[in-house]
């Protein structure tokens, strides 16, 4: 593994974390050669994502937990025992950070805040991702990813008009709200190594998901204009740009711009369309969605979803919509590279997402998070408990 791709080499981060947040936030410090130390509590069966199932590979292990594992240390620590506070001061005096993403009111009453580490370590910045954040009324209650896609707002955008309220496929607001920490974590750091000055950075679920809304939310905030959901998947304000039925399946496809609209109606042989008033400009497009439905729908319906690939890709955005198998059958998976075996104990031939960043042109290398307290020894000597 080169030197590039290992930026963060020599960088000691400090994790209580589990479930997606945090632990997607920390695998790419760790990816990129930062050394992440899994604090543990023994009693509790570690991070909870090693319970996850259906698909385990071992005791305190799941395939679910080594989604974010990757290149990982572990060391086992109660923190409500003086023992295990003691050890985790000991780590803390040598690391540039710690993150938790713990209710709010943990980290101020486990000690692992600023203000509790900073008398081992001065230039030590903290992390938190909480539910709610550490400075409100909600500090001490528990969340989850889809309760803030529910309360944000982002449900009532999500799926058919005439259907219920839909959350995405996965926990986006998890992996976002723990790359936005990461952001944070990353700046205060930078000023640290200059100035020796650590400090608190905070992030939390609800912010981020609430943040997610962006140009939508400015429509509303200055002009009151609410958002709702959009038939098959399409944009709030640009046609066509949606899913669209063909001979054997589905394709989206994005005419985000007059010059690929006009290329579309020439590639499914109607050019009429491009001189139809009912979709002259974008306005008239918009205004005409479920016209323009209709017509492009008995276009793409003459033709397999493949033969519409070969026409339009690269003259139009289009893909395919595919499920999970298709999309890892999908051959530029291979070429990308963004899958890579990574030989688990339990399962030498266990594979995962590599990393999607690169490092002049290289990916970071990847290895299974230590099992559960597997590094203790390691990190702090024979006496640790």
């Amino acid at each position: 593994m080169s030197a590039s791709t290992r930026p963060l080499e020599g960088m000691r981060v400090l994790t209580l974390e589990q479930f997606g947040a945090g632990p997607y936030g920390s695998m790419h410090l760790a990816d990129m050669g930062a050394e992440v130390i899994k604090v543990e509590n023994p009693a509790t069966g570690g991070d909870a994502g090693r319970s996850v199932g259906p698909h385990f590979l071992g005791p305190n292990d799941s395939v679910y937990f080594q989604s974010w594992g990757s290149n990982k240390k572990s060391v086992a620590l109660d923190l409500k025992t003086p023992e295990g506070r003691a050890g985790f001061r000991r780590l803390a005096a040598g690391a540039e950070a710690v993150i938790n993403n713990l209710r709010g009111d943990q980290p101020e009453k486990l000690g692992i805040d600023y203000a509790s580490l900073k008398d081992v370590n001065p230039a030590i910045v903290c992390l938190s991702i909480s539910a709610y954040g550490r400075d409100n009324e909600r500090k001490s209650w528990p969340g989850y990813d889809f309760l803030m896609q529910a309360e944000a707002g982002l449900m009532s955008m999500t799926g058919e008009p005439d259907g219920p309220p839909a959350r995405f496929g996965l926990s986006m607001i998890d992996f976002m709200t723990g790359m936005t920490g990461i952001v944070g974590l990353l700046g205060a750091v930078m000023r640290a190594r200059t100035t020796g000055q650590g400090c608190d950075v905070d992030t939390c679920l609800f912010d981020v998901a609430l943040h997610q809304l962006s140009y939508p939310a400015t429509w509303y905030l200055n002009g009151g204009a609410a958002p709702s959901r959009t038939h098959r998947s399409g944009h709030l304000s640009i046609a066509p740009v949606q899913t669209f039925r063909t001979g054997d399946g589905w394709i989206y496809v994005m005419c985000m711009t007059e010059r690929a609209w006009r290329i579309l109606a020439d590639r499914i042989d109607r050019p009429e369309l491009k001189a139809d008033p009912r979709f002259a400009d974008q306005a008239a497009r918009r205004e005409n969605r479920g016209e323009l439905e209709r017509e492009l729908d008995a276009a793409f319906g003459t033709r397999t979803t493949d033969e519409w690939l070969e026409r339009l890709t690269g003259h139009v955005p289009v893909a395919p919509v595919y499920d999970v198998a298709q999309a890892f059958a999908n051959p530029f998976v291979e070429t990308t590279g963004m899958v890579r075996s990574v030989p688990h104990p339990a399962r030498p031939d266990f594979r995962m997402l590599a990393n999607p960043l690169k490092f002049d042109g290289e990916r970071p290398q990847q290895t299974v998070c230590s099992p559960l307290g597997g590094d203790t020894r390691a990190l702090l000597g024979d006496d640790a408990k």
